[in-house]
């Protein structure tokens, strides 16, 4: 696999003038061209990459059939994320594939600056690229204006650029995050549907014989087996109910858990062995911390 460690590195084999800052970057997506074809089927960077993509034409998948709008689609890249393009897809980075801005920026841009601890909170770095974020014309030109910002105050570099291009930064990620709460709230017969899958699949779990095989439903399986990324799947649901796909998982576990403990003679560490749990102390903890009473308070009290 290829790992692309600078900016600079990056822009050579992009075909682009080299950056005039070592650490941050924006360019223009139909001023690519790409070289050595064979690096993209796998590789990562050093760096953050937020794009802007507008007529998309690559075989790449950017959720094409959940658009919202026909205007411009964000991704988001973090460091040491695995990317994959298609051999006969590199017209993505050849600038036939439609137009749009890049910023990308190095960790060592945010050093000492509140946003090298606050980036890790914004999920949507972690989101696959068919949960890309979808802009309506309003919030395409807001983003436009930021890179261009961006793009100018390194022209002139001098003791003030690193702190109004970080502001910058801080500005996109914000409005990056108001944007997908839209898209959660805009998209929300897929989400609705989304919801029912997930209640009819943990229920289903917590039914079956799988606690007992695999141990407890963790939010990766879960989102693995809806084909999202554990981030994006906790984010929708949390835009729609309030509770993250954790909290989910354990509302239907405590819920089978008191149907255990009231229909059956099992006892509270078979009824944990049921449940996945690998220590029934774990399922003690997890029980009283929900109700507020130990699995053998409960039966007690229903009893």
């Amino acid at each position: 696999m290829q790992v692309i460690h600078s900016l600079s590195e990056f822009h050579r084999l992009l075909s682009i003038p080299p950056p005039l800052h070592p650490l941050v970057s924006v360019v223009q997506v139909s001023e690519l061209h790409a070289i050595a074809s064979e690096i993209w089927k796998k590789f990562s960077t050093d760096f953050y990459t937020i794009s802007l993509k507008k007529n998309i034409q690559s075989k790449i998948k950017y959720g094409q059939h959940y658009y919202d709008f026909d205007s411009g689609t964000m991704t988001f890249i973090a460091p040491k994320q695995v990317q994959s393009i298609e051999a006969e897809s590199t017209n993505e980075f050849n600038g036939t594939s439609g137009s749009g801005y890049a910023l990308m920026f190095h960790p060592d841009f945010l050093a000492k600056h509140p946003l090298a601890g606050n980036i890790k909170n914004y999920n949507f770095f972690s989101y696959s690229l068919s949960e890309a974020l979808h802009l309506s014309e309003k919030e395409e030109s807001n983003v436009i204006a930021i890179f261009k910002k961006i793009e100018e105050e390194y022209q002139h570099i001098d003791q003030h650029t690193q702190a109004v291009i970080l502001s910058q930064i801080d500005l996109l990620l914000n409005y990056s995050n108001r944007f997908y709460g839209r898209q959660f709230i805009t998209r929300k017969a897929v989400n609705d549907s989304l919801l029912i899958k997930v209640e009819h699949f943990i229920a289903d779990y917590f039914n079956s014989e799988k606690p007992l095989q695999q141990g407890i439903l963790t939010v990766e399986y879960l989102a693995g087996q809806l084909n999202l990324s554990a981030n994006y799947l906790s984010d929708a649901l949390r835009s729609l109910t309030g509770q993250s796909a954790q909290q989910h998982i354990h509302e239907k576990l405590i819920a089978k858990a008191k149907e255990y403990l009231t229909t059956s003679n099992l006892t509270v560490s078979e009824i944990a062995f049921s449940l996945g749990f690998e220590r029934p102390q774990s399922f003690n903890k997890l029980f009283k911390n929900k109700t507020e009473m130990s699995p053998l308070e409960f039966r007690e009290a229903f009893n």
